[in-house]
């Protein structure tokens, strides 16, 4: 999408502070960050929530792994929450599906 700020960033027309990439994902520092570790993980092809993601396991298993190839990166693995909002509605702002990956304090339910 042309429009969308991820896919330029995926597309190396906006810069970002990249910490992992392989060929399906891209994972970057968020700019807003909400924990010392604030980084989202993103599909490299758009999709604009969890609920377009194509009925495909080994794609999506792929994309979850990723999640935890950042995870071990950043050296916070056992100890980070993990959370995708999925719409406007449940407070998604960038319509391009993302997990974002928080460590570095205390979370409380």
């Amino acid at each position: 999408m042309q429009d969308c700020i991820f896919c330029k960033i995926i597309g190396g027309e906006i810069p970002a502070d990249i910490v992992f990439e392989d060929n399906l994902t891209i994972a970057f520092r968020d700019i807003q960050p909400l924990a010392p570790t604030h980084v989202l993980v993103v599909p490299k092809k758009h999709y604009s929530s969890l609920d377009e993601l194509p009925d495909d396991p080994l794609y999506t298993g792929k994309v979850l792994l990723a999640v935890k190839d950042v995870a071990e990166k950043l050296g916070v693995s056992g100890g980070y929450k993990l959370i995708t909002n999925c719409g406007a509605p449940a407070g998604q702002v960038v319509p391009h599906l993302h997990f974002h990956v928080l460590a570095g304090k205390k979370f409380v339910p």
